[in-house]
């Protein structure tokens, strides 16, 4: 059925066919109708808000492939099993699964038996995926960015593969039949106005539709806590562990060796948990996930990788041991908690704000900012030895941190990608005094300080840092700490 012959009745009947709901939420069906129509288009919704649904659906019902680019391993997962549980022709691939599984991936790929396949960044850059993808025959209808807000945390330094994403569409076109159409999507559920300009302006979206929608959930509670001291800290979260009996939530804590130290000492409490972090194998994440979600676990205490996509609606807690690094992180974490519009206790511990007493907050910022002014005290004494003009992987071959630094000039706007592996550079001149990553990481850091010591509502605070200005005016929630206070 070509898309500019279908019904929208027909599009609501597969809906309904597919996942039994009765009607789509406000804007669900509108954003459907931009993917139909190959609009390029950004949507910044709440999590659980149904995003996965708009552009899973606008692919079953097209001729071809739709390239869904997802961060994480647990995520695609997550999707894809639910997906072929329903008999829906979808598939992943990324460096964790098997070779014959890939083997047989690809295939399905070059015989356009796929309407959806989820990957990552790395893996879609692949020359194997890439060659396949590139086939003037395969069509290929949209590129949808899961979870954007990851090409702005991460695209700089941990993740540079997302700054090449930009050139995707013009480098498939190139080997596509004139009249091809791809659209882009990208979906997330944080993204202020300056983090919406950074995703449209990297991936080149053309005329984008915006959908925006206020982050604020009413079943959500949020309470921040002074901890005097490190011993204080440890005494406030199980203070409120005991509280919640045997209810399912999260510990989120910034690094991994805190995240295996405080599950240690909690199931030496005798409390049923578990550590969870990037460096375990995928089969015991896997195993984690699996036993959080049948509640054999009650908690988990685990790094900003856990949860991110997986579906639990009963999570009536969510605790930040220790602050983030950027409000748009605890937005996406604490958003794990609640899915089911039940209420749901929001807490985050901070050290005092001086840091005398505990410093340890104050360190862990500090040392986040150092890292990221070496990487750019790096791309200056490279960019010099690095040619104007060429191919990342010979780059990434000749110097350790290649990658990275190429990302970090294209960030700060002193580089081109001119296709998915061959750069230009501009500029030679790299001020890290001014550069644009460190001017955001400081005013993020300042953001996550400033809703620290608030006494305002602090869902107000929150509205205000993400661009709702309007809804902000006036408004308190009535429910967080420092409305009942």
């Amino acid at each position: 059925m070509n898309p500019e012959k279908r019904t929208w009745e027909q599009v609501y009947q597969a809906f309904q066919r597919i996942w039994g709901y009765k009607d789509f939420r406000p804007p669900q069906g509108e954003i459907i109708r931009c993917l139909l129509a190959s609009q390029d288009t950004l949507i910044v919704m709440p999590t659980g808000g149904g995003k996965s649904i708009c552009f899973q659906l606008p692919a079953l019902l097209q001729k071809g492939l739709t390239l869904v680019i997802s961060p994480l391993v647990a995520l695609m997962e997550n999707q894809v099993k639910e997906l072929q549980e329903r008999n829906l022709p979808t598939a992943l691939l990324h460096n964790e699964i098997p070779r014959n599984q890939r083997k047989d991936t690809l295939k399905l790929i070059a015989t356009q038996q796929l309407r959806l396949l989820y990957l990552s960044p790395e893996t879609l850059l692949s020359l194997p995926v890439w060659e396949i993808l590139i086939n003037p025959n395969l069509i290929i209808n949209g590129i949808i960015l899961d979870e954007a807000h990851c090409l702005v945390q991460w695209g700089e330094t941990f993740r540079p593969a997302y700054r090449r994403l930009g050139t995707i569409r013009s480098a498939l076109l190139k080997h596509k039949p004139p009249e091809t159409k791809i659209a882009i999507a990208a979906f997330t559920a944080t993204a202020n106005p300056n983090d919406q300009g950074i995703i449209s302006s990297v991936l080149h979206l053309e005329n984008p539709q915006v959908f925006c929608l206020n982050p604020y959930r009413s079943n959500f509670n949020l309470q921040v806590k002074i901890a005097w001291s490190p011993r204080c800290r440890r005494h406030l979260l199980l203070n409120f562990i005991q509280s919640k009996k045997q209810q399912s939530g999260l510990i989120y804590v910034r690094s991994r060796r805190d995240s295996e130290a405080l599950a240690q000492w909690l199931n030496s409490l005798q409390n049923n948990t578990a550590s969870y972090h990037a460096g375990l194998s995928p089969q015991q994440r896997r195993e984690i996930e699996e036993k959080w979600l049948k509640n054999e676990l009650q908690f988990v205490v685990c790094t900003s990788a856990f949860g991110m996509g997986i579906n639990k609606a009963d999570v009536r807690w969510v605790i930040h041991f220790q602050p983030p690094s950027l409000l748009s992180e605890y937005l996406q974490e604490i958003g794990r908690g609640g899915r089911d519009g039940k209420p749901t206790d929001v807490l985050m511990l901070m050290s005092e704000p001086t840091g005398w007493l505990d410093p340890t907050d104050k360190q862990r910022q500090q040392y986040f900012m150092q890292k990221l002014e070496q990487q750019n005290q790096e791309a200056k004494r490279l960019i010099n030895q690095i040619p104007k003009q060429g191919n990342i992987r010979a780059i990434a071959q000749e110097f350790p941190q290649g990658e990275i630094i190429l990302s970090l000039l294209h960030s700060q706007g002193q580089l081109e990608w001119l296709d998915p592996f061959n750069y230009r550079i501009k500029s030679t001149q790299v001020n890290t005094n001014s550069s644009n990553s460190k001017s955001n990481q400081l005013i993020y850091y300042s953001q996550i300080k400033q809703y620290l010591i608030t006494r305002d509502c602090r869902w107000q605070f929150l509205l205000k840092s993400f661009g709702f200005h309007q809804d902000a005016k006036n408004f308190r929630c009535g429910h967080c700490d420092n409305c009942r206070r």
